[in-house]
Parts: structure tokens; C-alpha cells; sequence
């Protein structure tokens, strides 16, 4: 895997949980082997120990380590030097330099969950060894001083959004893939599916989620209608007979709105 291309749903899961690493990797696209928040201070040598002794597709894990400066990170890399496994999520990621620690054979995803860590996006976003960021919400607005992302309707908050946008064009600007952030509320499987899609379309390459029941959902909100790949492909192929700005079906179609057509025929193949 030289970049990010794992497929739009990526399932975390406890790394003190062993016996449902293969299972959640069976359901998702990908999954994230946590070693930080979903695991207690007391659980976390235990759980090093069952990452080592894992055997997953290397390709398809990403092992979340602990934030850079604390003695879990230094534990957790040195775990992770045991196994096969070389993409490491970085919690609570805030500076380009705090990378430096992680050695050159791995594949790194900066999580920017903190206001710091969104602050830095876009430099992290530059890190050579960075093939894609993710932001965190509650993380976020946590280190902010504040108490909740969303509105009482299940919106997210205007900082969350800015922080979402944010991280997204920090990764595009680098040429690095986007991923969204997790959605809490397992049963809310609309409000998922509303923010899955608007991922998809604004460029998101994959959305986190916590809970196998939300791959599907996630699944086919990333998968295009078939009247929008109908569309695609007509239009795609009507350029090729064009020349410069066209009209198509009442619409102006540019060389953007083509680029449009052709993301959109890229995520039906996959």
C-alpha cells in the first residue's frame, strides 16, 4: 500500500480485545487497532502484547498509538517494530516535528483532534511519511474547554465544521487523502449516512466508524447513485467529441465539472 486506497470504511477497534481483531477486519474495509482512548492505562501492556501477537493483513491494519511525548508512545512504537504491521495513526498529533520519533518505514496518519492539531494540519499534512490525516470531534472541542461537538439536533458545531474543512483541504493541499471523523451515535444510522455522503462529495477518501453496524451505511453513502455514474459516463463520453466549455443536459460542463464526472466513475469502480 503506497498510499491511502484502503476503501471508504474503517472500523476501530480495542487493541485489549484480541478476540474480535479478525472479525472487525472480516466486516470493514480496513480496521484501526486502538491503543489509546479505548484502552485503559491499566489494559494497555496487555493490549501491546495482543497487537504483537496479531495476524492480520499488514495492508489492512492501522494501529492507533498513544499522542507523541508521553511513555505510551515510546511503549507503543516499540511494539509496533515487533510486528508487520507499518500504517500508525498518531493520536493527538500537533506538530511536524513530533513525528520525527517514528521511524522512516512506517506510513503515517496524523489524527487532528486538538486545537493545536488542526492548527498544524496543513504542515502535518507535508510530512513526507503522512499518506492521509483524520480529525477527532470530541477531542477537539474537549481541548477547547467546551462540552459537546454537536447541536441538540445532532449538527455538528460551527467549530467542528471548521476544524472538519480544515484538515480536509490541509490533506488535499498535499496531495493526501482525508479521513472523516467518527460518528458516536451507533443508532443514528441517518444522521451517518447525511454526513457520510456530504465526505464523499467533498472529497473525504474513507470515514472512521465504531461500530460494525455503520460500515454498510458508510459503504453506500460512498457509493455513487447509478442515474450520477449513468451521468458520468455520458457526459465523459460527450467531451470526448467537444470542444472546450459544452452544454450537457441544461448544464455547463467545464474541464472542473469533468473532474467531477471522473471522481465519481473512480468511486464506482472501487
Amino acid at each position: 500500500m503506497s498510499a491511502f486506497d484502503l476503501g471508504p470504511a474503517i472500523l476501530f477497534c480495542p487493541a485489549d480485545r484480541p478476540e474480535r481483531f479478525a472479525k472487525a477486519l472480516e466486516r470493514a474495509d480496513a480496521v484501526i487497532l486502538d491503543l489509546e482512548d479505548a484502552v485503559s492505562s491499566s489494559g494497555k501492556t496487555a493490549a501491546r502484547g495482543a497487537v504483537i501477537e496479531s495476524e492480520l493483513d499488514p495492508d489492512r491494519v492501522i494501529v492507533r498509538v498513544n499522542a507523541p511525548g508521553t511513555e505510551a508512545f515510546v511503549s507503543d512504537l516499540a511494539t509496533l517494530s515487533q510486528t508487520d504491521y507499518r500504517t500508525v495513526m498518531v493520536a493527538k498529533a500537533e506538530s511536524a516535528k513530533s513525528l520525527k520519533a517514528i521511524d522512516r518505514r512506517f506510513r503515517i496518519v496524523p489524527l487532528c483532534e486538538t486545537a493545536r492539531g488542526v492548527a498544524a494540519a496543513e504542515k502535518l499534512a507535508g510530512h513526507a511519511q503522512v499518506i492521509a490525516l483524520m480529525w477527532g470531534a470530541e477531542d477537539l472541542v474537549a481541548s477547547l474547554g467546551g462540552t459537546s461537538s454537536r447541536k441538540p439536533n445532532g449538527r455538528y458545531r460551527d467549530v467542528a465544521r471548521v476544524a472538519r474543512s480544515r484538515v480536509l483541504l490541509a490533506a488535499g493541499a498535499h496531495g493526501k487523502a482525508a479521513i472523516d471523523a467518527v460518528h458516536l451515535d451507533i443508532h443514528d444510522t441517518k444522521r451517518l449516512a447525511i454526513e457520510a455522503a456530504d465526505a464523499a462529495a467533498s472529497g473525504f477518501s474513507a470515514t472512521a466508524c465504531i461500530h460494525p453496524g455503520q460500515v454498510a451505511v458508510i459503504r453506500d453513502a460512498y457509493r455513487p447513485q447509478p442515474a450520477a455514474v449513468s451521468w458520468a459516463r455520458s457526459v465523459l463520453a460527450t467531451a470526448a467529441y467537444e470542444r472546450g466549455v459544452f452544454t450537457f443536459e441544461g448544464r455547463m460542463v467545464d474541464e472542473p465539472v469533468l473532474r467531477h464526472a471522473r471522481a465519481l466513475l473512480r468511486r464506482a469502480d472501487a
